[in-house]
């Protein structure tokens, strides 16, 4: 049972270093000008959803097998960098219309404002369609162990992922205070989108 616990922790541990967990937060909460704790408090939300999807395959694994995951795996791979790859379409979208509104650029952050919970919705819908079927596994032996094991390992995949998606976008965001934006500010938008679409083209072939 502790050889599991433990497997578990250092898998998580890997598991939410992976750049397309953390980093499109971490990207698009400086280009929307959040504030730390929204960004903060977005990555907990986003970060719920992803672990709230493992954990129900998970438990469905276990009383049905790992037939189902296996099965539904290719949609769920696709699902989350397709929402990644939408958005940064957007943000494509919205730095050409950016040259053509720069004189509203107070209207212009009132609606940012306002596009806070569609933004946190899409980002933790794309998460939540794109659990870790890696994990997966864990659950066949934790069943070993009954409800006790299948809960801790639970427990473990969401205290471990969701802390450690929060402490990398807490520190991206510690680095990216220190350095000098003011000759990227115009191309804000092109480069997130930019960014999110690469994280979505990777997040299929990894």
């Amino acid at each position: 049972m502790i050889q599991l616990l433990i497997s578990a922790f250092l898998l998580s541990i890997v598991h939410a270093a992976v750049p397309n967990h953390w980093l499109p937060l971490l990207a698009i909460g400086r280009v929307e000008n959040w504030s730390r704790s929204l960004t903060l408090k977005a990555t907990v939300i986003s970060g719920f959803a992803h672990i709230a999807s493992t954990i129900l395959i998970g438990l469905l694994v276990g009383w049905a097998g790992l037939k189902f995951a296996t099965h539904y795996h290719s949609l769920f791979k696709i699902i989350a960098p397709a929402v990644l790859i939408g958005l940064g379409i957007i943000y494509l979208l919205l730095h050409l219309l950016k040259h053509r509104e720069h004189h509203h650029d107070h209207e212009g952050k009132q609606i940012n404002k306002t596009s806070i919970t569609s933004i946190i919705i899409s980002v933790s819908i794309g998460m939540f369609f794109s659990p870790c079927i890696e994990l997966e596994s864990y659950y066949f032996k934790a069943g070993e162990f009954g409800w006790v094991g299948i809960l801790s390992v639970s427990a473990i995949y969401l205290l471990v992922t969701v802390s450690m998606m929060v402490l990398l976008v807490r520190l991206g965001m510690n680095q990216i205070a220190k350095l000098d934006f003011k000759l990227l500010e115009r191309n804000e938008r092109l480069i997130i989108g930019v960014i999110l679409i690469l994280t979505g083209i990777a997040a299929l072939f990894i």
